[in-house]
């Protein structure tokens, strides 16, 4: 992990991380120059680099100021860019009533470095609107809590997401902000960004094992496929839940939607690292698509009650991890239907037995 390679002053944030395989080498570089974002790019090559031209990434103009030494080890790259959050009230009888949105790439951020864990692999960027006439974050902040993998295994907090060595977590926390009405829903606008030849699909999964995700039964991810989806090259992965607790509970569970990807006739506000490392491929053969993610819902008084609220979603290259039974539940299972059917068995041939053995006390005449 390298806060601002190069670079050293604090006054930005960029956060590279490196993972290095024997023949390959993936990047992850977090940023909140402009809107909140991450580039992630998977090379063939063990010793390829970052590369960041501070002196253009920080002018006007920063397309070409990042960029991966040498540049024809990379196999693949993308960005996901978090840029809005909106909040209105459902209340009754006039219907949704938006407030003013929440622009992410004019929020002033606190520096990475005072968060940054070596040890643990995580760092924290949390920030503040830098203007904020509503007075909704003065005793809030937002922020995004980042966590490399060097292993495969499970994160110990809800919602249990399964990861791999190849991917990353990053949990989006708003605490302590002043909702703007009595029945204040959130909603985080995530957008994406694909080179020509792979596109943005939205997959959902449902499954009868919540063992380690108690009551929720739906798994979402957001993969990138080759258009003739012949392979997997990335995703984001999430489950259709966020918490109201720095402590989560299964009580504390907040309703969390998906409302639909859309490719975005709009484009993306300012982001540098993206706009450094795609330049002008990113008005002209670049696909930006968005994706809208609700919090709430009919328990959606959680957040007013608690002000907190944590979505968690697993980064990666190539197939996101999928959930299978463990050896508990499988033998739970097998014993559930097994025992049934063995006395089933038993009685009928309990049943035939005792046929079989039926005769009559009356001798024969003859």
């Amino acid at each position: 992990m390298q806060y601002n390679p190069g670079w050293n002053s604090s006054s930005v944030n960029l956060l590279h991380v490196q993972a290095v395989g024997p023949r390959d080498s993936l990047h992850y570089v977090w940023s909140s120059i402009g809107a909140p974002a991450v580039l992630l790019v998977a090379t063939q090559s063990p010793s390829s680099a970052l590369r960041v031209n501070w002196t253009q990434l920080l002018s006007p103009s920063p397309a070409g100021a990042i960029w991966i030494d040498p540049p024809d080890s990379v196999v693949y790259s993308t960005a996901v860019v978090f840029t809005k959050l909106f909040e209105f009230s459902e209340a009754k009888p006039l219907g949704e009533l938006f407030y003013p949105t929440y622009d992410l790439s004019e929020f002033s951020w606190d520096s990475l470095n005072h968060s940054l864990n070596h040890t643990a692999l995580t760092a924290e960027l949390s920030g503040v609107p830098a203007t904020d006439p509503g007075g909704g974050f003065s005793n809030g902040s937002l922020a995004f809590r980042v966590t490399a993998y060097e292993a495969g295994g499970r994160d110990r907090r809800l919602p249990s997401l399964l990861h791999t060595a190849d991917s990353s977590q990053l949990e989006f926390i708003l605490a302590g902000v002043a909702p703007r009405g009595n029945s204040s829903r959130f909603v985080l606008e995530v957008a994406t960004v694909e080179e020509a030849g792979a596109v943005r699909r939205l997959r959902s999964e449902r499954s009868i094992d919540d063992e380690y995700t108690p009551t929720i039964f739906e798994v979402l991810s957001l993969v990138a496929e080759s258009q003739n989806r012949s392979s997997t090259l990335g995703f984001l992965q999430w489950k259709a839940t966020a918490y109201g607790s720095r402590s989560p509970r299964r009580e504390d569970g907040i309703q969390c939607r998906a409302q639909g990807l859309q490719v975005a006739n709009w484009t993306l506000p300012v982001s540098s690292i993206v706009q450094a490392y795609f330049g002008d491929a990113l008005g002209s053969t670049c696909t930006i698509s968005a994706l809208n993610v609700s919090f709430g819902g009919e328990e959606g008084e959680v957040y007013q009650e608690k002000r907190y609220l944590s979505w968690s979603v697993l980064l990666g290259f190539g197939e996101p991890p999928r959930d299978t039974f463990s050896p508990l539940v499988i033998s739970i299972t097998a014993v559930a239907l097994g025992t049934p059917l063995a006395m089933l068995l038993l009685g009928s041939c309990l049943v035939l037995l005792v046929q079989r053995r039926r005769y009559s006390e009356y001798e024969p005449i003859n």
